[in-house]
């Protein structure tokens, strides 16, 4: 039991862990000679308590795996924070470059049920917060579900038109050239995606203008936050992806007139009134590991047929969403936009957090750290050096290793054991 609890705490407080079966073993090569020495450190999944090789699932969503979601925001709220702040091979100088925080909205696609601040609804009534009819139609008969699925279709690419003429409105407003523009200035910025109550998607995102290298270089003596706020409303107001016919209607999509731009100030101009820093990645980072399933109701996961949904207890907004988006799918002209395998998501199918090269640090060097954090901290435990002396300059390692898929999840003792070192797992994140 003790050697079973251990290997189930290195997972963290996964629920749904992947299960391989296999062998990895590391031996030491003369590179000279070519010879293969013996094994140094052999790793056999028959010999673990488990009787498999136990890996995190990894998964981004909350209703999936709350504890792999968990690992995900946080690393999120280090990249944002990093962008902000600097650190994690950011310079601290970042925190002067003029810096907004935009909010993107969806066009209308009909009256929803709201809560227009202290008025009351069009319906005539004041709903409550956690009302479940908010975000839905007023009259489902009337509202344009075809052209909402087929926004969600285009907003990533909606997103990319927008950031090619936000550096065309930053250049003309500094008296450049496009082609100029990039030996002067850059644009670096992070954004997520989230669902809005009625099935839409928005972007949230830090818009950093930096010198022509990045944050590691000062921006120009022009660059202001005033110049980038009125840069990014023009920016968003031109931005238009034309869209499919359908029907003899022409469909062309552009962001809602809904957009929300404040300045970010540092934390020691906050007083409480300002936009803080770690307000801004602590609210990006919450909407990251959220998805459609979180705001609408709908599915966490793909369809594989529609009749699926007949067995499903889903909100009628949400679940009209997936059938409109997965009749979409059958056309021949909208086949680019593989609208049936992204039905769950109501026809988003872009990244819901991405990133410029260099606005801060990656995803993927967080968790090679965290791994190597986990490798030193594993050696110490076992008493070996965590920081081996490396051989001779003729020699190598040879690593030869076979997994083969045998499932995913715990077994019920598995799962009771693992929620019982729930605390402790959740340190090793």
């Amino acid at each position: 039991m003790p050697s079973l609890a251990r290997q189930l705490s290195g997972l963290g407080g996964c629920t749904n862990p992947v299960r391989l079966a296999g062998h990895r073993t590391e031996h030491r090569v003369d590179t000279t000679t070519g010879e293969i020495g013996p094994a140094l450190r052999r790793l056999d999944s028959a010999q673990m308590p488990a009787g498999d090789l136990l890996v995190r699932c990894g998964n981004r969503r909350t209703t999936r795996c709350p504890a792999c979601a968990e690992t995900y925001r946080r690393d999120t709220f280090h990249l944002i924070t990093a962008g902000l702040r600097g650190g994690k091979g950011t310079p601290e100088e970042v925190t002067s470059h003029p810096r907004v925080f935009a909010t993107f909205t969806a066009p209308s696609f009909g009256p929803v049920h709201n809560r227009p601040g202290t008025r009351a609804c069009r319906c005539g009534h004041r709903h409550a917060e956690d009302d479940p009819t908010l975000g839905t139609p007023l009259n489902p008969d009337r509202y344009d579900y075809e052209t909402a699925v087929l926004w969600n279709a285009h907003a990533g690419m909606l997103w990319r038109r927008f950031t090619i003429h936000l550096r065309r409105e930053i250049a003309r407003r500094a008296g450049l050239t496009q082609r100029a523009f990039p030996q002067h200035a850059r644009v670096s910025f992070a954004k997520v995606a989230e669902y809005q109550k009625r099935g839409a998607v928005h972007f949230h995102a830090v818009v950093r203008l930096d010198g022509p290298a990045g944050g590691n270089t000062p921006p120009p003596h022009w660059a202001s936050s005033e110049l980038l706020t009125d840069a990014i409303q023009a920016a968003a107001s031109r931005a238009v992806v034309p869209g499919p016919v359908l029907d003899g209607r022409t469909h062309t999509f552009a962001f809602g007139p809904q957009l929300d731009i404040r300045t970010i100030h540092g934390q020691d101009l906050d007083g409480g009134q300002a936009l803080t820093d770690r307000a801004v990645a602590a609210y990006i980072a919450k909407y990251a590991t959220k998805g459609a399933e979180t705001a609408t109701g709908t599915l966490d996961r793909p369809l594989r047929f529609v009749a699926e949904l007949g067995h499903l207890d889903l909100p009628p907004h949400a679940e009209r969403l997936i059938r409109t988006a997965w009749a979409l799918g059958a056309r021949r002209d909208l086949a680019h936009l593989r609208l049936r395998a992204w039905a769950h998501m109501l026809g988003f199918r872009g990244h819901f957090s991405t990133k410029t090269r260099r606005y801060s640090t990656t995803l993927g060097a967080l968790r090679a750290a965290r791994a190597e954090w986990r490798r030193l901290h594993a050696a110490i435990a076992r008493g070996d050096n965590p920081q081996p002396v490396d051989g001779p300059d003729d020699e190598s390692t040879l690593v030869l290793a076979h997994w083969t898929f045998t499932g995913t999840g715990l077994t019920p003792a598995e799962a009771w054991l693992s929620a019982s070192l729930a605390p402790e797992g959740a340190n090793s994140r």
